[in-house]
């Protein structure tokens, strides 16, 4: 069974990435997650990396955490090394969707290290991926908007079959990625079929700029999925 490595951040993206690398047989070795120090990374992920920890504790795969100093290239390449090192993946999993600067990046860093890229949700459906998410039994919390034509009250909230619809109306009339790709919110995973445990976070909504709220989380804890 080839081994995998998932570049992983909590969100939706990088989650479902590695469900379905998982599903396509791969062994899951570890997960690597990189944390940046602001909104302004074109590469990776910011608001509340530090989830991954009690993600990797529901899932049962070990985490590797590499804090971004200087180039994130740079650091991309150094974490890949590692992973394949540690670990022996020969597979490095992305949840890249539609930027063609990230899969770039990713791709150019995994060769580097010597390891092949899997990217599963390439160039997919838009719409349709959000619907499959809901559908699949994934809980994503809405962790910060930012994009015209994105309420503030979407804060917070997980993501539903009526909500998702919202989103692709209100996508098609402000003209913004209804799987937001283009960074105009961020999610967090609560809940996904591979999680032993579901997450419970408790937060409030700020706001940290013009149209950019954020929900503050104040406690976050995993407990048994049958509560």
């Amino acid at each position: 069974m080839a081994r995998l490595c998932a570049l992983y951040t909590g969100g939706k993206d990088s989650c479902y990435a590695m469900h379905i690398a998982y599903l396509q047989g791969f062994d899951i070795a570890c997960l690597i997650t990189l944390r940046v120090h602001g909104w302004s990374s074109l590469l990776f992920h910011y608001p509340h990396t530090w989830i991954t920890r009690l993600h990797s504790r529901a899932l049962r795969i070990p985490l590797l955490e590499h804090e971004v100093i200087g180039d994130e290239y740079s650091s991309l390449v150094r974490i890949l090394h590692r992973a394949r090192s540690l670990c022996g993946c020969r597979y490095i999993s992305s949840g890249a969707l539609l930027s063609d600067y990230q899969r770039l990046r990713f791709t150019m860093a995994a060769f580097e290290a010597g390891l092949d890229p899997y990217t599963p949700l390439w160039r997919k459906d838009q719409e349709d991926y959000m619907r499959r998410l809901v559908r699949e039994g994934f809980r994503v919390l809405v962790i910060s908007v930012q994009a015209y034509g994105l309420p503030s009250t979407l804060v917070g909230k997980v993501l539903d079959e009526e909500l998702v619809e919202d989103i692709i109306a209100r996508s098609k009339r402000y003209g913004f990625n209804p799987a937001f790709e283009g960074g105009e919110a961020e999610t967090l995973v609560l809940d996904a079929p591979l999680f032993r445990e579901r997450l419970v976070v408790k937060g409030r909504s700020v706001q940290v700029g013009p149209d950019h709220y954020v929900y503050e989380i104040l406690d976050a804890r995993l407990i048994p999925k049958n509560i």
